[in-house]
């Protein structure tokens, strides 16, 4: 059923807030039992038919699906309170682009106009929160240019390109994206605080996947960047360092959603451009020097989002990110089990029911150990990356 203010059942909503049951999963669940309603009544055999779930997670999930209509129904309240909507994969709102992503969430949380979405073409601008004067004006340019192109530019509300993307949106009055990292009763970073209002008074949207109360935290960050990515037909990366999270953003777009992959050129003894320049030297990225750049390599996948053929139209390459020096030192205890869990490779599936781990967790802890160098993603499978061929690679 639903509620007066959500477009999401009970049912979706519970499941998808059971703990360990990350989009991947739930999306499997639901492949297998069809609906929401049969996922949650469904037994320990059954449950266990379905890829990725052993006996132990099996017997957890069952016993975590008693309670699941509860924390579903007081999570409804809450939003209700705080004038928050949720949609889910069911509902005509839930934008389109994310149907296309295997591990895009089973329910959004939203603040601000969801159908700016489904009525303008999209594109993401991501970079460094540390950035340069340079970073912030050839954010500022890009978006402004590309906001009165009729585009919505999708980010992640972080300081530095981030904010400088949506501020240049808003002074426009024109509609942004923002993709939280924390849940939509936190603002994160505080200072952004009246952004995000201008942000809804232009018409624009926030929303973030993680339920109403769930503070800040660094390990969500990066999974947030798959959504940036999702939603968006292409992503402009603009002053990233080696190690940054925007280059994960990228590698997503590019090899799992199939979107163009764009940089704009720094400074060559920047280190803040270390990252998006090397995109570029490596062929990883077009090099955009011009919002009309922007415009030209979008013209093809919004051809084929508009005719319906964008999910087949590409899957492109992987971008590779380089390894860093780091070792085991400095890692918590929980991706610590992940690496000794890895071996000579597993899926993400693989690892929860290895490690007895939410998936959530799991996907995140991943990213940021992909960051430093230490695991690597071949198709569906995580690798980990040998301490000489990290040695090689420096």
């Amino acid at each position: 059923m639903e509620r007066s203010g959500a477009s999401i059942s009970i049912e979706l909503l519970a499941v998808a807030m059971t703990p360990g049951v990350g989009p991947v999963l739930g999306r499997r669940l639901l492949e297998r039992f069809r609906i929401a309603e049969e996922v949650l009544k469904a037994s320990v055999a059954g449950l266990k038919s379905v890829e990725g779930i052993g006996q132990v997670k099996a017997e957890r999930m069952r016993q975590a699906f008693r309670n699941a209509r509860a924390l579903a129904e007081g999570e409804l309240e809450r939003c209700d309170q705080a004038g928050v909507r949720l949609i889910g994969t069911e509902h005509a709102l839930y934008p389109e682009l994310l149907t296309q992503l295997d591990d895009g969430p089973l329910a959004l949380w939203v603040k601000g106009d969801l159908e700016a979405l489904g009525s303008r073409f999209t594109v993401a601008i991501v970079g460094s929160r540390s950035c340069s004067a340079y970073g912030m004006e050839q954010a500022e340019r890009f978006s402004t240019a590309l906001s009165q192109a009729g585009l919505i530019v999708v980010s992640g509300g972080a300081r530095g390109i981030d904010t400088a993307a949506h501020r240049a949106a808003v002074r426009l009055g024109e509609p942004t994206c923002v993709v939280m990292g924390c849940g939509l009763g936190h603002c994160y970073p505080p200072e952004n605080r009246e952004l995000f209002d201008q942000v809804r008074g232009a018409g624009g949207v926030i929303v973030s996947e993680l339920p109403l109360g769930r503070a800040p935290a660094a390990d969500q960050f990066p999974a947030r960047n798959r959504i940036i990515s999702g939603l968006s037909l292409g992503v402009i990366v603009i002053e990233a360092p080696s190690a940054s999270g925007a280059l994960i953003t990228a590698r997503q777009a590019a090899e799992e959603h199939g979107r163009e992959v764009m940089a704009v050129p720094g400074r060559i003894d920047s280190k803040a451009s270390h990252g998006s320049n090397n995109l570029i030297k490596t062929g990883s990225a077009a090099m955009v020097a011009s919002p009309v750049d922007v415009l030209d390599l979008l013209e093809s996948p919004a051809r084929h989002f508009h005719s319906g053929t964008h999910q087949s139209r590409y899957r492109g390459g992987l971008i590779k990110a380089a390894p860093s020096e780091k070792t085991l030192r400095g890692l918590t205890e929980r991706q610590e089990i992940i690496v000794g869990m890895i071996g000579g490779g597993k899926d993400v599936d693989a690892i929860c029911e290895s490690a007895v781990l939410g998936a959530e967790e799991v996907q995140a802890d991943l990213i940021l150990l992909e960051l430093r160098g230490m695991v690597k993603k071949n198709g569906p499978v995580w690798e980990l990356v040998s301490s000489k061929n990290r040695k090689l690679s420096e």
